[in-house]
């Protein structure tokens, strides 16, 4: 710990003894810390090592975080070194407390300590709801009990305090669908999202800083992007003339200046929250729906990149980036671009037959890129699951593949990235994905071997998961060994070192293309804009990468409480669903309410991906556990 910590470690030695060295005392401290902690001496938490008292090997100290399935102990002394514990294990310790622990042995768990003692303890808010006398918490579903929930009916959901459990609160009942949102939220800490707000005056633009900009309000820029997307990040234009690809994106960096209350607001956010039930931006609806978004017959600030394409050798021959004032002549749907690119054209005007005259050959260009590209990297056979609300109820699932018109502007967004990474140089703001390590592919292998796919080991790893995929496509099960394969692999993440791409199969990647939805494209922006990296750039990456994380845990309770509330108004009903956990009994819906996540009560073993048809036993719509029942 710093020097300046060394005053606090002294007056709270109950707190610090682990780290104080014994030797820097003087003979009268000596003895108040010897008397002061005779029961930990004598219960020989605190041992004698020659003329220092230091903490037994058996015993931790550190800082409890409680996450939904387990703890964490942050050593203090050693970071590396945190331990795991079992939420049954706390002994009344809550989340932030200072803690002493016994670390336990056993050898088939992971969990590796339990709470002796809470050292320093913080009052704190916790939400709990109410279920047979006792507050549980939502997070984590630890039993309170308490004589103060009396006043309370079953599922009344209330804001408490840690030590006396007394209401801060009141939030409203679990059999209110609307209190859902607010739920997940909470747990992840993002109800701010709703509360702080930032003036107008804020991103009023500097005439006297503006940019130099070329005008390409002429050329015919189109946005292609979901039926309900409201900030449009990105627009295209290909001039075929010339190979030259033209990319397009919102110049946000203009309007939010670095320090600002509006940029530190947006690092904390880190990126656009989209939940079923509504979008939560990372920057004010005026910029991101407005000002910022490349809406269709405004003229807008872009930053653009020029790419003049090799299409012998599949490659960026030369790029430019430049500040400019562009146009989005049109806006188009990708079921839209679907059809076009399908030759079933619909009615369509002269600036319509503009767009498509350069869209369908820009297509085929593309699709050589991609092929060219997944030499390198690899195209996991995944969609996204879009659930439908209405009146905060769960009525349907839609399911969004990757569709040709979806191809054709990741390809394209994907040779700005490219480009935007190369040009920041050796140290910058970098996406980047590491390898997955020997350990983690020769158990793939013995995985899909399992499931009667049959892989071996290859010369490397690229080699590797193309011929697990081929095999599998002769079994028709590619779409459950993909997500195999994805399992086996590390998460990507931001770093300001670049460390490559694995699953793209590039050397150098970055985010330049959606400033209006993620922090990490803002930064990269400044950095190419300026040439200079921020001070604190390694924070910047931490955060980010946490932070995204976070959003995904969240939207993923939200819909695991929307699928609850949906299998509860469903007890007995019939689904069908595939396994996806052995260990756990899990099955997962794959039909109708697809995603839908069920416990199997009566699991007798079944094969791993093997379907069935289960009957809904019963949901718990704090806990989000469904229990189902094999027929």
């Amino acid at each position: 710990m710093a020097k300046k910590n060394l005053r606090d470690r002294r007056a709270l030695l109950i707190i610090f003894f682990s780290f104080l060295p014994f030797v820097e005392l003087k003979s009268q401290q000596k003895e108040t810390f010897i008397s002061y902690n005779e029961n930990y001496i004598k219960d020989e938490i605190i041992v004698k090592n020659g003329e220092d008292f230091e903490i037994n090997s058996k015993y931790k100290i550190g800082v409890l975080k409680i996450e939904k399935n387990f703890a964490i102990l942050e050593d203090l002394v050693n970071p590396i070194k945190n331990i795991k514990l079992e939420l049954d294990a706390l002994n009344g310790a809550f989340n932030n407390d200072l803690i002493l622990a016994k670390r336990v042995f056993n050898p088939r768990s992971k969990i590796k300590a339990k709470v002796i003692k809470v050292l320093e303890g913080k009052k704190a808010e916790i939400l709990v709801y109410v279920e047979d006398g006792s507050f549980f918490t939502l997070k984590e579903n630890i039993e309170l009990p308490s004589k103060n929930t009396k006043t309370y009916e079953n599922g009344d959901v209330l804001i408490i305090d840690n030590k006396e459990f007394k209401e801060i609160k009141f939030i409203g009942n679990l059999n209110d669908a609307k209190i859902d949102e607010f739920i997940s939220l909470y747990i992840y800490e993002e109800l701010y999202r709703d509360e702080e707000k930032i003036e107008v005056d804020e991103f009023v633009e500097d005439e006297s800083k503006k940019e130099t900009r070329v005008d390409l309000r002429d050329l015919p820029f189109c946005t292609i992007d979901p039926n309900s997307a409201k900030d449009h990040d990105d627009a295209i234009f290909f001039d075929k003339e010339n190979s030259t690809l033209f990319v397009a994106i919102a110049d946000v960096s203009h309007f939010v200046k670095e320090g600002s209350k509006l940029d530190v607001l947006a690092f904390k956010k880190s990126s656009t929250i989209y939940l079923p039930s509504r979008t939560l931006p990372m920057l004010p609806s005026i910029l991101s729906e407005n000002l910022c978004s490349l809406k269709e017959n405004e003229d807008r600030y872009a930053y653009v990149f020029k790419l003049k394409l090799d299409i012998k050798n599949l490659k960026v021959q030369h790029s430019e980036l430049f500040c400019a004032t562009i146009k989005n002549h049109r806006n188009f749907s990708y079921g839209r671009i679907d059809r076009v690119l399908e030759n079933k054209l619909d009615q369509y005007n002269e600036n319509e037959k503009r767009i498509f005259d350069y869209l369908l050959p820009l297509y085929e260009i593309t699709k050589k890129f991609r092929d060219d590209r997944l030499k390198k990297g690899y195209d996991f056979r995944t969609s996204e699951n879009r659930l439908k609300l209405k009146n905060s109820l769960l009525e349907n699932i839609e399911v969004e593949k990757s569709t040709a018109s979806h191809q054709l502007i990741e390809e394209c967004m994907l040779l700005a990235n490219i480009e935007a990474s190369k040009k920041v140089g050796a140290l910058g703001i970098f996406r980047i994905h590491e390898e997955p390590n020997f350990k983690a592919i020769s158990k793939l292998i013995d995985d899909v071997n399992i499931l009667g796919v049959k892989a071996k080991l290859k010369d490397n790893v690229h080699e590797t998961i193309s011929h697990i995929q081929e095999e599998s496509n002769k079994l028709f099960l590619r779409d459950e060994i993909d997500e195999l394969v994805i399992q086996s692999l590390t998460q990507a993440k931001y770093s300001s070192k670049n460390l490559g791409h694995f699953g793209l199969g590039f050397k150098s990647y970055s985010h330049f293309t959606s400033p209006i939805r993620r922090y990490s494209d803002l930064v990269l922006h400044r950095i190419l804009k300026t040439k200079k990296l921020p001070k604190n750039i390694d924070d910047i990456c931490t955060h980010i990468s946490e932070q995204e994380r976070k959003i995904d845990k969240l939207v993923w309770d939200f819909e695991d409480r929307k699928y609850a509330r949906w299998a509860k108004d469903n007890i007995g009903g019939e689904i069908k669903v595939k396994i996806v956990d052995m260990e756990r009994a899990k099955g997962v819906c794959y039909e109708n309410m697809i995603g839908l996540k069920v416990t199997i009560e009566n699991y007798k073993g079944q094969k791993l991906f093997s379907k069935h048809k289960v009957k809904i036993v019963s949901s718990n719509l704090a806990t989000k556990l469904i229990v189902a029942k094999l027929l």
